[in-house]
Formats: structure tokens, sequence, C-alpha cells
């Protein structure tokens, strides 16, 4: 997960209280969200939902309310349902959701699991964390067993990246304008735009040197 700010002006459809996923809302939640589902950062996944944060059950507030949209993918949405209505917010400028949940890449390309640490016994940082892990690790049926894999190839080819940079950086013979430019590169992978950013954010933060140089660029 990643902490991203909300505009504070409600796109002008929720007024008329008739669509609360019209064209509007869903482009401005795009803008958002760095068109990534906020729960698994997955960019420009196939199938988008605009999401209830908490379920409206009925409730025409909840249901127009600007504060209670966000984007988040089909599988992740249909994860999430009910059972998980009190996960941290992302939006939640107090909180910063990627350290609260320390997330720790596949250490291969079809590793079975990644693995998902709570960084707090907070009773919403618990339920996020066992959010994350059923997202990421499920597989109580085919379907979720097969796109639980996938999901995980992909988060393993970002953290590749960050590992080429790493090697980039810290070869004997890396001249100080390589050293700046694989830098350079890894601020793009651990900022909030990027796929899969806590895991690779996560990564650095475990890094002596890497941590101390990007910290200041975890926004």
């Amino acid at each position: 997960m990643f902490n991203t700010l909300r505009s504070p002006e409600a796109p002008p459809s929720l007024a008329a209280r008739q669509k609360y996923d019209g064209i509007d809302v869903y482009t401005e939640l795009c803008k958002i969200f760095y068109d990534k589902c906020y729960i698994c950062e997955t960019k420009e996944p196939h199938d988008i939902n605009v999401e209830h944060f908490h379920p409206h059950k009925g409730d025409e507030t909840k249901k127009f309310d600007w504060n209670n949209l966000y984007l988040a993918c089909s599988r992740c949405n249909n994860i999430k349902l009910v059972e998980f209505d009190d996960i941290i917010d992302c939006c939640d400028t107090a909180i910063d959701v990627s350290r609260a949940i320390k997330h720790i890449p596949p250490t291969t390309p079809y590793a079975k699991t990644v693995q998902l640490v709570s960084m707090s016994d907070e009773a919403k940082i618990e339920l996020s964390t066992r959010l994350l892990d059923r997202v990421y690790n499920s597989d109580h049926t085919v379907n979720k067993k097969v796109s639980g894999a996938f999901l995980r190839r992909k988060v393993f080819d970002q953290y590749n990246l960050l590992l080429d940079q790493i090697n980039s950086y810290y070869n004997p013979v890396a001249t100080d304008d390589e050293k700046t430019l694989s830098l350079e590169r890894m601020r793009k992978l651990i900022h909030g735009s990027a796929p899969y950013s806590a895991f690779i954010r996560w990564c650095i933060l475990d890094d002596n040197e890497l941590s101390e140089l990007l910290v200041d660029f975890m926004d």
C-alpha cells in the first residue's frame, strides 16, 4: 500500500447522486492513485473498480461521499468485501501506510508467497496485513491461485529492476556519474506512482547506505 493525497473538491457528477462512478470520478481517482489499485499497487490493471472504502449498504451519503471512493482492481475488491471494512487509509496523512506493514518481495519469479509483516499491534494495521496476505498469497480457489502467482511474478519483475540498480550502484568500478544515475532510477522505483512501491521501499530501508541516501524521497 502507498500514501496519496485526495483532491478536496468532489467531481461534479457526485452532486447529482445518480452515479458514483462517472467518468469525472474515475478520471480524478486515476490521478490520485497514479492509475494503481490502492491495495495491491498493480499499475493499470485490466479490470478496475471505483470502490467504496466503507461499504455503503444502501446509505446514500456513504454511496456518493467523495472521501469514500477509491480505485481498486476487481480482484482486490472481491477479496476485500466487508470482511476488511476497517483497514488503514492510504489517504490519511497521519499514517505512513507503506511503513506500517513490511513488504518483503518474492525471492524468485515463482516464489509461493511474499511476506507481509505488521509493524504494530494496532487493530487496523493487523487487519490490513491480513488483507494484503490474502491478496498476494491466496490460493483457496484455482482462480485466486493462478492470479496470485501472476501478481507475485509482477512484484518480482519490479524487484528485479531494483536489483539491477543496486548492483550497478555497488559495482566496484562504478563512476560517480553511474552511481548518481542508479540513485535517480531507484528514486523512480520508490515513488508512490511506481507499481509495488511498498516492496521496493522496504528493500531500500533495509540497506544501510541506500536508506540514508533515499529516505527523504519516500513521499
